[in-house]
């Protein structure tokens, strides 16, 4: 068995379908911008009226594993800090 490490982070997926809808669209939308996405624990479900219209809302934990540097293209490097201009 491999060894990872995994970050879980809390995301809200709506739906005027059903609440299977609502977790398909988080999960859909978490992946076009997270990698290795791994499993999801529904935390919360719940539902508003919206024009009479049932809105199904869904929370949601998302877990995706750290990726380590020999995974990124590049090692990731440090932010630069601006210099603080002096004053005359």
């Amino acid at each position: 068995m491999s060894t990872g490490v995994f970050k879980g982070i809390t995301i809200v997926g709506t739906s005027m379908e059903s609440f299977s809808k609502a977790i398909e669209v988080a999960i859909e939308r978490a992946g076009q911008t997270m990698r290795e996405l791994r499993w999801f624990e529904v935390r919360d479900q719940r539902g508003a009226i919206r024009d009479g219209q049932i809105e199904y809302q869904v929370t949601l934990e998302i877990f995706f594993k750290l990726l380590t540097e020999e995974a990124n293209d590049k090692p990731a490097e440090k932010p630069k800090r601006k210099k603080k201009k002096e004053k005359n």
